[in-house]
């Protein structure tokens, strides 16, 4: 435990204030400033170093901890980047709405092991060539952003950052399991939606479209298998090994994915630094601002009001809609800290923490911008000719299938 001090003055937070809103607010305001890495880079720094100046001095002992949380965090986002990329599923199938769920269905369960990020990359190609043949696929990059950039990655901590930055912090690897039934009855019901509208829209293609993606088929064939048992390496890397060792493990693992990938593979997946690059630079200002944040929820945080496991889970999901969910997560993290409940797991009740998972987690699918891969598979989509709704056409989206959803589930935790 560190040792007492007095709570961080106020206006420390309004760099990491600042920092969220620039994420949120920058790609759409500004948005061929925002493309460039470098200048994403410009923004961390300019945020985060005065701050990361003041808490050495201050704070020495918390900035040490959240650096060794930001390498560890980085580490795996990348390795498990790396990785992945060095799988390539080819072919195409009939794009049948029961095809369809099939591919939503796998991803979110992979994404529990390859992470959000690695199976939207994984499959978010195969997916649209698959649909290819359709006119009417909109919905189906919609329902893959909900399922497999967001919500399938409850289950571990590899899933979704938010519950890599709880292991770090105490959260034991396997608690996650607690979200099962959770992410079961969400991912089901999604999945019977999904598949009713999918039936719908695939009656008014027209007969010449599924002529033509009946036509031209080709077999699933997988490329790159290797890199399954390097994504095993990491599992086992971060469930079973000390910090240090575990992040040695990782890097070498990447390296190793890097050095026996055929180069054909990862050019057939448009492998590129870019988007790793862009959460590395991101994430260092968010870690190196949110110091004074995080330490301020644990000293003040009983203060705030906030108790129930339902206000954490709409507090944390609604934050996380509209900033990264990551930051948001370890924020009402520290906030439960902060309440003298019963500390049953990471200083806190498990209610609460499951509120708090499942709030970061669920509602990072409410916007483009609550989640990392939910701009990729954007972008994705529209590289390939779909044309995808904008910000607000989106929220509609959610809002009319998800909030319900989070409706009821807000209920089961009690509010």
């Amino acid at each position: 435990m560190p040792e007492a001090h007095a709570a961080p003055p106020l206006v420390s937070i309004f760099p990491f204030v600042l920092m969220l809103l620039g994420i949120a607010v920058l790609p759409l305001a500004a948005p061929h400033f925002w493309e460039l890495n470098r200048n994403k880079a410009i923004v961390s720094v300019v945020l985060g170093a005065p701050v990361a100046v003041w808490t050495a001095v201050q704070l020495p002992l918390e900035l040490a901890h959240v650096v060794r949380d930001y390498v560890a965090f980085v580490l795996l986002l990348g390795s498990l980047y790396v990785i992945s990329g060095g799988i390539y599923l080819a072919g195409d199938l009939r794009a049948t709405p029961w095809t369809n769920v099939r591919f939503l269905a796998l991803g979110a369960v992979i994404a529990n092991v390859i992470g959000t990020t690695g199976a939207s990359m994984l499959l978010i190609r195969p997916v649209l060539r698959t649909n290819s043949e359709r006119r009417h696929i909109v919905h189906t990059v919609v329902f893959f952003i909900f399922l497999v950039s967001n919500i399938g990655g409850s289950l571990t901590p590899l899933g979704d950052p938010p519950l890599f930055l709880g292991y770090l912090n105490g959260v034991p690897f396997l608690w996650t399991l607690r979200l099962f039934p959770a992410w079961l009855a969400v991912t089901v019901l999604l999945l019977a939606i999904y598949w009713a509208w999918d039936r719908r829209m695939y009656r008014k293609e027209t007969p010449a479209a599924l002529a033509q993606d009946k036509a031209l088929q080709e077999p699933l064939k997988l490329h790159g298998k290797r890199n399954f048992v390097l994504l095993a390496g990491i599992v086992l890397a971060v469930a079973l090994l000390p910090p240090g060792w575990r992040e040695a493990c990782m890097a070498v693992l990447a390296v190793l994915s890097l050095y026996l990938t055929p180069r054909h593979v990862r050019v057939a997946n448009h492998f590129s630094w870019a988007p790793i690059v862009e959460v590395a630079v991101l994430f260092a200002g968010i870690f190196a601002t949110m110091v004074p944040v995080l330490d301020l929820l644990r000293l003040k945080g009983s203060e705030l009001g906030v108790e129930a496991p339902w206000e954490f889970f709409w507090g944390t999901g609604l934050l996380s809609s509209f900033l990264d969910n990551a930051p948001t997560y370890l924020t009402f993290f520290s906030m439960a800290q902060g309440l003298g409940l019963a500390p049953e797991v990471a200083g806190m009740s498990h209610e609460i923490l499951v509120a708090i998972s499942l709030g970061a987690v669920f509602m990072g699918a409410n916007t483009y911008i609550g989640n990392g891969p939910n701009f990729m598979v954007k972008a994705i989509a529209e590289s390939r000719g779909v044309k995808m709704p904008s910000f607000g056409g989106y929220m509609m989206y959610s809002g009319a299938i998800l909030i319900p959803i989070f409706v009821l589930v807000g209920l089961i935790l009690g509010g």
